[in-house]
């Protein structure tokens, strides 16, 4: 694909460095890393790991000082090919042994890694409605011993499911954990799903028990959990239990026989002992990919290939220390959840959860709570970021947010203009931007910065460490300069085992398009100077007139003019053109849309992406429909814009926001 096919955005292609490294930054994990291997600087590092992958991923769990409870014979085994490629062959190894079990003992050595101690914070938690708890490493350990001792007496054995339906509070943290000590297979799903979707995930998983609690709490209200729960629960023949949570001491009708409140379970359950004979391809977590596109995927992850990813991420690109505070606004059913959690104990830091909505009770929700513990790593959305600037500066400077070193984000492609207000207001230009992009079938990153790198706006670093990245032409080939789809060469330790119960389906989404390599489906970039940019998905482009663009690319720069606040674009269908571009805008508080600013908007769109990419519809709405996590659903719009059935709209937290989407 040439570079007149896809409309390059001239936002995202930045050709400025807007941060370099310096002071403490040049002192990161990832130097004493070049150091020990005598590598010259972070080009040759990231070059080399990619090259010459398997000395890296040997170099780098040595470094990290992984604990095997018996050593692996042989670092991987593709001979089934690529798709089915298995890690550590012969090895045996517990995350629960190398996070929690492991810093229980404070001052033992392993490669770059100190324990902690029982006493040190291991999990901070805090919820909208002002409730805060917080627990130590020997705490969070006790607890999801007695949760694993638990399970035990209900029966669950090493490679069964168990379901997690919970509000992100701290025991939702404590079952994760208490699965991998025991050997079960967690499935975290997002408290927000709907009983369709929640029975989808265990009937697919086969779900043993499930972990629930009597409600949440969301923008001030209550969400009924356990009613949603028991819906599904008769949708679920394999479901045996469900253990509740009394979380709002809001009732709950309980079955008998079925049903056990979780204290009056856990409290009277003896503490178990982490399986120590897990292979290292024992599976840990079904992660459920949206199911925007049909079925829900479900990802199979190992506890070694799991760890491997999320340990080098935290410990290289985030440089992750015992005194560190880290908190990723994001849930238990969305990748980054568990990825924090297992991550920041792995390297003896504190995690920071919360649960509600990240702007409530006021705007500056989350900016109140790096104030108040000190946060040094804070990870968001840019949809939130984009809701957040919307509310302006002052909820963001009555805060001290002097703590923060490194700011991350994931999830979509970044507008120059939001991301610059996170780099500029909230990290006050002192704060990389770690923008990593991977997904939930590897549960970690193909691209990421590292804080020893210069960094330009919107970017993406480089490929992560271990990773063998592309970007190919449509036929093949590799590409520098101009826009094509991000791939990967060479297995992976976290890549998922093919999808749970549907291998064809694996195949066809990675392995039809370029043979024998991992096609991603992001349209990605590498300009001039080797920095990284995303362009969205492949499959939500739209072809107007024979140019093609990606919704992202139009929304960013839609968000430039200074009167829009979030921005979606979707393409319909058009007689002449075969597609044409529909934007939905929330304006800036005080702002309205009106003919000279659609024809300002307009114009805007056309010197940046060409003229044929003009929108033919600009309509201004209250709010843009969204995920829990923050992603705008631009397929349920455009189904509801073309009056079609919406599909499944449970994952949507805010689905009155779809009433204003209608054509016009």
């Amino acid at each position: 694909m040439s570079k007149t096919n896809l409309a390059i955005d001239s936002v995202n292609a930045a050709t400025e460095i807007i941060w370099s490294p310096s002071g403490d930054y040049l002192k990161s994990r990832v130097v004493d890393f070049m150091q020990k291997h005598d590598i010259a600087d972070w080009q040759t590092l990231i070059g080399e790991s990619n090259r010459d992958t398997d000395w890296f991923w040997q170099a780098a769990l040595e470094y990290m000082g992984f604990q095997w409870h018996k050593p692996y014979t042989k670092l991987m085994d593709s001979s089934k090919g690529f798709p089915w490629t298995e890690w550590f062959v012969g090895g045996e190894l517990n995350i629960m042994s190398n996070t929690l079990d492991w810093h229980l003992e404070k001052g033992k050595v392993a490669g770059d890694r100190v324990s902690v101690g029982a006493d040190h914070p291991a999990l901070i938690w805090e919820g909208e409605d002002g409730r805060k708890r917080q627990y130590s490493y020997g705490e969070l350990s006790a607890l999801s011993g007695k949760i694993a001792g638990a399970m035990l007496k209900l029966n669950v054995k090493a490679g069964d499911a168990v379901g997690i339906y919970m509000p992100m509070v701290p025991e939702v943290v404590a079952v994760l954990f208490a699965c991998f000590k025991i050997g079960a297979v967690a499935v975290p799903v997002f408290s927000g799903f709907g009983p369709e979707s929640l029975a989808t995930r265990l009937n697919d998983a086969e779900a043993k028990i499930l972990f629930t609690a009597d409600s949440g709490k969301r923008r001030g209200k209550l969400i009924p959990i356990k009613a949603e729960a028991d819906q599904a629960a008769a949708m679920v023949p394999s479901l045996e239990h469900m253990v509740v949570l009394k979380h709002c001491d809001s009732g709950a009708p309980m079955q008998q026989g079925r049903d056990f409140w979780f204290n009056d379970l856990v409290n009277d359950a003896e503490e178990a002992s982490t399986v120590a004979n897990l292979s290292a391809e024992h599976p840990s977590m079904y992660l459920y990919t949206s199911g925007t596109t049909g079925k829900p995927k479900g990802t199979v992850h190992t506890h070694a290939g799991a760890l491997a990813q999320i340990a080098k991420e935290l410990g290289f690109a985030f440089d992750l220390r015992p005194d560190d505070v880290f908190f990723w606004v994001s849930d238990i059913g969305w990748m980054m959840g568990p990825w924090e959690m297992i991550g920041t104990t792995f390297w003896g830091a504190t995690m920071l959860i919360y649960e509600g909505h990240p702007a409530y009770p006021e705007p500056d929700a989350v900016w109140k709570i790096c104030d108040r513990y000190k946060v040094k790593s804070l990870g968001i959305s840019p949809t939130l970021i984009r809701s957040l600037k919307a509310q302006g500066n002052d909820w963001v400077d009555k805060n001290d947010l002097s703590s923060l070193r490194l700011l991350g984000s994931t999830g979509e492609a970044w507008d120059e203009d939001s991301y610059m207000w996170f780099f500029e207001q909230v990290g006050k230009k002192r704060c990389p931007i770690i923008n990593i992009s991977g997904g939930t079938e590897i549960v970690g990153c193909l691209l990421s910065p590292l804080p020893v790198m210069p960094l330009k706006a919107c970017s993406l670093g480089a490929p992560g460490l271990g990773m063998d990245i592309d970007v190919f032409s449509e036929d093949g080939k590799s590409i520098h300069g101009e826009i094509g789809h991000l791939v990967c060469r060479k297995p992976a330790p976290s890549m998922t085992r093919g999808f749970l119960k549907d291998p064809d389906r694996y195949i066809e989404t990675y392995f039809t398009k370029f043979p024998g390599v991992w096609y991603h489906g992001d349209w990605a970039k590498v300009d001039k100077d080797g920095s990284w940019f995303l362009f969205g998905r492949s499959d939500d482009t739209i072809k107007v007139s024979g140019k093609r663009v990606g919704p992202g690319e139009v929304e960013s720069v839609l968000v430039e003019h200074a009167s829009v606040s979030e921005a979606a674009v979707i393409g319909v269908p058009h007689e002449l053109k075969g597609e044409c571009l529909v934007c939905f805008l929330v304006m800036m508080p005080g702002e309205n849309l009106n003919e000279a600013k659609i024809a300002e908007l307009r114009s805007m769109v056309g010197v940046k992406l060409g003229s044929t990419l003009k929108p033919d519809t600009i309509v201004a709405v209250a709010a843009l429909p969204k995920t829990r996590s923050g992603k705008i659903v631009r397929a349920t719009i455009k189904r509801k814009y073309l009056d079609q059935a919406p599909g499944d709209l449970s994952s949507i937290e805010n689905p009155e926001a779809l009433d204003f989407i209608c054509a016009k």
